[in-house]
C-alpha cells in the first residue's frame, strides 16, 4: 500500500462546543484508536482531500505533536446536505495484528463472452479483506478471460494470498451480460 504523510495536532477539549469550533476554524475533528489509549485530534480540511477523494487506498504515517504512528482510515462522516467532512476515525495499525479493509477491484483480460458480443459488468468495485497490512496489496486483481455470456465470477471462486475474504461468497463480483448483437443468443 501507498503511504500518506498526515500532520494533527491534538484537541484539548470535547464536546459539541468544541467540536463546533474546530469545524468553524477549517479543521475537521479526529479520533485515532486501536492502540493503548483513543487519541482525540484535529487536521486541516486540505490536509486530507488527496486522502479521501481517491479509490486509492493508503497507510497514514500519522504524526500528531510529534508523535509518529501508523494507521489506516476506517470511517468518514459527511453532513448530509452539504457533504462537508464532519468527522474522520483512523485505526492504528502494528506489523503482527491483523486488520478488515476494503480494498478496490481490478478487472483484467478480455472475457470469452466479449468477443462474442456481450457486454462485461463490474458489480463489486471494492472486496472485503483481513489480513495484515503488509499483506494486502493497493488492488485485488480478478482475471476474466475465460468468462463467457451468461456467467459470473462470485467472492467464493477467489482467493488471495495471505488474505481471508470476508464478503458473501455467492456476491458477483464481474459478469457478462447478452447483448443483442451477441452470438450467444438465439
Amino acid at each position: 500500500m501507498k503511504t500518506f504523510e498526515l500532520k494533527g495536532t491534538k484537541r484539548e477539549g470535547l464536546g459539541k462546543k468544541a467540536t463546533k469550533a474546530v469545524r468553524n476554524s477549517d479543521n475537521i475533528p479526529c479520533v485515532l484508536y486501536g492502540g493503548a489509549e483513543n487519541v482525540n485530534f484535529q487536521v486541516t480540511n486540505g490536509d486530507v482531500r488527496k486522502l479521501i477523494y481517491t479509490p486509492d487506498i493508503f497507510v497514514v504515517s500519522l504524526s500528531i505533536d510529534g508523535k509518529c504512528v501508523k494507521a489506516i482510515l476506517k470511517e468518514i462522516q459527511f453532513h448530509p446536505v452539504t457533504d462537508k467532512i464532519l468527522h474522520i476515525d483512523f485505526l492504528e495499525i502494528f506489523d503482527e495484528k491483523p486488520i478488515v479493509i476494503e480494498v478496490p477491484v481490478k478487472l483484467e483480460g478480455l472475457a470469452e463472452g466479449v468477443k462474442l458480443g456481450g457486454k462485461l459488468s463490474q458489480d463489486m468495485r471494492k472486496i472485503r479483506v483481513k489480513g495484515l497490512y503488509s499483506n494486502v496489496p493497493e488492488k485485488l486483481v480478478v482475471r476474466v478471460d475465460n468468462l463467457g455470456i451468461g456467467k459470473t465470477i462470485q467472492i467464493g471462486a477467489l482467493s488471495f494470498e495471505n488474505l481471508t475474504i470476508l464478503n458473501n461468497p455467492i456476491n458477483v463480483v464481474a459478469s457478462v451480460k447478452a447483448t443483442r448483437g451477441s452470438k450467444g443468443n438465439n
